[in-house]
């Protein structure tokens, strides 16, 4: 009798420890079971240097959304970024869309600055104005070599 009262107790101990890890690789994993809370917008770019799927979206610095891809467009060989938003969330249709880097060299992000036109951007849209990445490279070979344009 006691042998299967402590086996019981080890199994229910078992049984929770995996469902505490199955909680926290859903929470970690940033994972949405029960439906989703977002909507997809997309944004084109003539530089996408450095972002990758999982990349925060901010506006006016707290995080509303995610980066979920960014490949070739391939006709117009630019960047088109998929964005995963809250739902609560809305932009204007001439909002603008930023790469930027949180610290000095740190990860990078997209910054959307809200627009004032009033017309909302419907799911499944695309932002049109956007900035591409500031590449710290190419300003340091430009000031080290001097720019060869205007010569």
């Amino acid at each position: 009798m006691k042998k299967s009262s402590l086996e019981m107790a080890v199994g229910v101990f078992v049984i929770i420890g995996l469902l505490c890890v199955g909680y926290l690789t859903i929470k970690l994993g940033q994972m949405e079971l029960l439906g989703d809370n977002y909507y997809t917008l997309y944004a084109k770019f003539n530089s996408a240097t450095g972002l990758k799927p999982g990349s925060n979206v901010e506006i006016a610095g707290v995080r509303v959304g995610q980066v979920e891809d960014v490949i070739l467009e391939p006709v117009m060989k630019i960047a088109k970024v998929t964005l995963k938003i809250e739902k609560g969330i809305e932009l204007d249709d001439d909002s603008i869309a930023s790469v930027k880097t949180s610290g000095l060299i740190g990860d990078k992000f997209i910054l959307i600055t809200s627009g004032g036109s009033g017309d909302i951007l419907e799911p499944g849209g695309t932002i049109t104005e956007t900035e591409s990445a500031l590449d710290i490279e190419d300003l340091v070979s430009k000031y080290v070599f001097g720019d060869k344009k205007n010569k």
